[in-house]
């Protein structure tokens, strides 16, 4: 019986690609440099936005990283201006929520995302208060693959590991979510493919955010045999 969902944020609740690509392109425009398109982004976000400016970078051809610092420094000028830009839910995924609310399962986010972008992107789209938490990146903590932030939230809000369901869409996601002793699920609607997800091996792989419910429905009844 699960009794807490922590969601990742871009690729998994919310479609973020746009404001991802955008933020990206102006900063890289800003030096002098080249674009991507939304379909590299996809490959390149997930695990901070450090890394993604860094793969960015080089997919543009600054393959010694000369303005990575600068390039840090206006990404984050302008994630503050774009970071909602085009940003919706996926289909499917209110439904899910609320279904999860009126089972009585407490709903969180954990994000690679800044802190402040992940809490505007969550409270824009959903409201304030209706999540359990929000965590993005923060000072102090390892961010995922690391499974610190997800123990964190699990243990704000009362939980052990084994009552959490983890859901994602990336290797990262289910490299967290395994290493934080909690059922992971990979999702397919997201930035990575299945085969990416598979890799991994976590409990289970969805295609539709419906398919969630029918986890919880198992997990209710002891019977968690889904795929």
């Amino acid at each position: 019986m699960y009794r807490l969902c922590i969601f990742d944020l871009d690729g998994t609740l919310l479609n973020t690609i746009n404001a991802l690509t955008y933020t990206t392109n102006v900063t890289l425009s800003a030096l002098g440099l080249g674009q991507i398109v939304p379909e590299q982004t996809k490959k390149m976000v997930g695990d901070g936005y450090k890394k993604q400016m860094e793969r960015a970078l080089m997919a543009c051809g600054d393959k010694n990283l000369v303005h990575y610092e600068e390039a840090l420094t206006l990404y984050m000028e302008n994630f503050a201006k774009y970071c909602m830009k085009d940003v919706k839910p996926y289909d499917g995924i209110p439904q899910l929520l609320e279904y999860l609310k009126k089972k009585g399962i407490k709903i969180a986010v954990y994000s690679n995302k800044p802190h402040h972008q992940a809490v505007e992107n969550i409270e824009t789209i959903f409201g304030k208060d209706y999540f359990d938490c929000v965590r993005g990146e923060q000072a102090g903590t390892p961010k995922k693959p690391a499974p610190d932030g997800a123990l964190i939230v699990c243990r704000e809000l009362g939980m052990q590991p084994g009552d959490c369901l983890y859901l994602g869409d990336t290797n990262t996601d289910m490299k967290t979510g395994i290493a934080a002793g909690m059922d992971t699920v990979g999702v397919t609607w997201g930035f990575r493919d299945r085969e990416e997800l598979v890799a991994l091996s976590p409990q289970y792989i969805v295609d539709y955010p419906s398919q969630v419910e029918l986890i919880i429905e198992k997990a209710d009844t002891g019977n968690e045999d889904l795929q």
